[in-house]
């Protein structure tokens, strides 16, 4: 919590000084005995001192895409039941933990990239696209998510709104675009790629073909487009993953002044405090 005019928290400085008066003439005219309202008097003092606290509020008309990996190596099962499904689960609860007002999309890419659902707030659509994700094919990252940032282009002539892109894989690029390469035209966009590395070393498909992460791979995507690297060998910490951001992506941090909270409770206080005097002198004889 903070304060947008402090200089106010000096009053608190009187109240030692006030009691000390106050018990001084206690003991003079112990009959005539009222409550020092101390309490109600700080809580007016920091009204005073319009206290703020920083909440998190939804980004208007934010996006965030879903960029997947489909490509063979998704089918591994060294995170059950499979890479592909823990991936879509993971989504789906990435989809509750996001407020409404974020507009979220959805992207596959193998061996070329497509569109599943273009930015919407209806969150049921993209759930519906990616219940229909097939695992296949190689690994064109850097397609994958030059198909995201079309995607998020707004209008001609509108301004573009907040934006972020959610990119999960399991493996090296193996066809298409640099992924880096489209990581810093991100960048240069202000869109921040998250980068989820899926999978443990020892992952293999058909039995015998090692398809392990490539995390630093996936980091350096990251870093050239200014958001954060994850790194997920199973399903829980991939769900963990995808609930942090669904939380982060569609809030920001704003400063609100919270001064009525207390200057109602200092009130209120007071009231109740000469409530009370009045009461207990109007049993004195």
């Amino acid at each position: 919590m903070s304060f947008a005019a402090p200089l106010f928290l000096l009053a608190l400085l009187a109240l030692p000084a006030g009691a000390a008066l106050h018990a001084l003439a206690q003991r003079r005219r112990r009959r005539y005995a009222v409550r020092f309202p101390g309490v109600p008097l700080a809580a007016l003092a920091l009204a005073l001192a319009r206290p703020e606290a920083t909440v998190a509020v939804p980004v208007e008309q934010a996006s965030v895409m879903l960029v997947t990996d489909t490509s063979r190596s998704m089918t591994a099962t060294d995170v059950a039941p499979d890479r592909l499904s823990a991936a879509r689960s993971a989504a789906e609860r990435f989809l509750d933990e996001a407020p409404d007002e974020l507009r979220a999309g959805a992207v596959a890419f193998s061996d070329s990239a497509y569109v599943l659902q273009p930015p919407t707030t209806d969150h049921d659509q993209v759930r519906a696209a990616l219940a229909g994700l097939v695992a296949d094919g190689g690994t064109a990252t850097g397609d994958g998510l030059d198909a995201a940032l079309r995607a998020l282009e707004p209008p001609e002539g509108d301004r573009r709104p907040p934006a972020a892109v959610v990119l999960l894989s399991d493996g090296k690029q193996t066809t298409g675009r640099d992924a880096t390469e489209v990581a810093q035209e991100a960048g240069r966009l202000k869109i921040p790629v998250y980068t989820v590395a899926l999978g443990t070393p020892d992952g293999v498909v058909d039995g015998m073909l090692p398809v392990p992460p490539d995390p630093q791979a996936l980091a350096a995507i990251a870093r050239a487009s200014g958001g954060q690297a994850f790194e997920a060998s199973d399903a829980d910490q991939l769900t963990a993953v995808y609930e942090r951001l669904g939380s982060q992506l569609g809030t920001r941090k704003e400063t609100r002044e919270i001064t009525a909270a207390f200057a109602g409770a200092g009130i209120l206080l007071l009231g109740g405090a000469l409530i009370g005097s009045v009461r207990w002198l109007g049993r004195l004889p």
